[in-house]
């Protein structure tokens, strides 16, 4: 396998699509009052604090204070949350199911906020290839921290320079690198993670 033991995925926008306004979209049909709404009230950058560790609980209830006329659109972000995630990524769910035929070890580091994770879960069956998911909100650690990543080198039991990590964000990608794994820049290409991964014997 080219000196790489195992595959570690991100999820977000690599496993899953991600559309943070499509909670809100069958209720602010208007495009323009729609973004409005995703940047001002509510947004991605708010919503990372999730991933960060903060409860969708709290979260709401801070937003709810600052915007009560909104409360109940704000409060779709608990109950309506997974429609934020509408369905798999083109083509990497094959490369999952391939190399877990193949008997490549699995892993997943993944931004991901606890209480959100634990509805998302259920739902994504692909990640049952997975011997462990790092999230980034029950560990109170998120990338491109370092710490993350020497976490999950720890609980997966391989050495980074025998992994290959595959992130859509650049950051995380020149971190993990820095760290010395062996690192894939996904950005939207499956057709290019996959001769990557046959390049590198995995497949």
């Amino acid at each position: 396998m080219a000196g790489i033991d195992a595959v570690v995925w991100d999820i977000g926008r690599v496993l899953v699509t991600w559309d943070f306004p499509a909670i809100w979209r069958d209720v602010i049909p208007d495009p323009a009052e729609l973004a409005a709404f995703t940047t001002t009230v509510v947004s991605e950058a708010w919503h990372a604090r999730h991933d960060e560790g903060v409860s969708m609980a709290d979260l709401v209830a801070e937003r709810c204070a600052a915007h009560p006329d909104h409360c109940a659109l704000i409060e779709r972000y608990r109950t309506h949350w997974l429609l934020s995630v509408p369905g798999p990524v083109n083509g990497t769910h094959a490369l999952v199911t391939r190399l877990a035929a193949r008997g490549v070890p699995q892993f997943s580091i993944t931004n991901f906020g606890a209480d959100a994770f634990a509805m998302f879960r259920p739902t994504f069956p692909i990640l049952d290839h997975m011997g462990d998911i790092v999230v980034s909100g029950t560990e109170r650690l998120i990338k491109p921290d370092a710490a993350i990543f020497d976490l999950a080198a720890a609980r997966f039991g391989h050495d980074p320079a025998r992994m290959l990590f595959i992130d859509d964000n650049a950051a995380n990608i020149a971190a993990a690198a820095k760290l010395g794994w062996h690192v894939h820049h996904f950005t939207g290409d499956a057709a290019a993670l996959e001769a990557d991964l046959t390049d590198r014997g995995l497949l």
